[in-house]
């Protein structure tokens, strides 16, 4: 059961309507797992610094037992993630960063499908 964390700086005026349930369906579809079984929070509007910059930015963790597959999948997963979030939420790239959370799970989203075990860039 995938559990999905979105915080953001950005306000609530700016997180597009229904990016939860968009980004369940993604989740659903990056992770191979049924929607219902995907669980997800969004937080807007949080005191944040990103890369550095208090400019705006979001932070995506991803917690899931059972999912986490070979470093190459979760590249791809991280890959994924990034894409869906830059796009959706209409920040640069270096505004967007992921991590590891509670349970086997991976770094996504700033990697940009680069694996985060293997040190800065």
């Amino acid at each position: 059961m995938p559990f999905v964390e979105l915080d953001t700086s950005l306000p609530a005026g700016r997180v597009p309507a229904g990016l939860e349930k968009r980004l369940c369906a993604a989740t659903a579809a990056i992770l191979s797992k049924p929607e219902d079984r995907v669980n997800v929070t969004v937080r807007s509007g949080l005191a944040m610094v990103v890369n550095g910059s208090a400019e705006p930015g979001a932070q995506l963790l991803v917690s899931s037992i059972g999912v986490v597959g070979t470093a190459e999948e979760n590249r791809g997963h991280s890959a994924r993630f990034f894409e869906f979030l830059t796009k959706e939420l209409d920040l640069a790239e270096d505004r967007c960063v992921g991590g590891a959370g509670r349970g086997p799970s991976w770094g996504c989203c700033a990697t940009g499908g680069r694996d985060p075990t293997s040190g800065p860039s």
